[in-house]
């Protein structure tokens, strides 16, 4: 079964993952993050694409995952120049 990539869905994991940040379970804000990124990537949405990838920047970041969160902060960054 691969990501499903209609709004419904989308917004659901988004909701799940806002919550769970929310509540410092950044483990499954992460889980719930990567699901939405993988979908931006697949509608080819590269606006939603930057911000999910910015959220697991900061996810990582609160878990010290440093390297990790420097990854994503690059890839968010890197959609704006796609986007020129």
């Amino acid at each position: 079964m691969g990501t499903s990539t209609d709004i419904v869905s989308l917004r659901i994991n988004h909701s799940r993952a806002e919550h769970a940040a929310s509540s410092k379970q950044f483990h499954l804000a992460v889980m719930h993050y990567r699901t939405c990124l993988e979908a931006a990537e697949l509608r080819e949405d590269c606006q939603a694409a930057q911000f999910f990838s910015l959220q697991l920047a900061i996810c990582y970041e609160n878990m010290g995952f440093i390297d990790k969160a420097l990854n994503f902060r690059a890839l968010s960054c890197a959609k704006d120049i796609l986007l020129e």
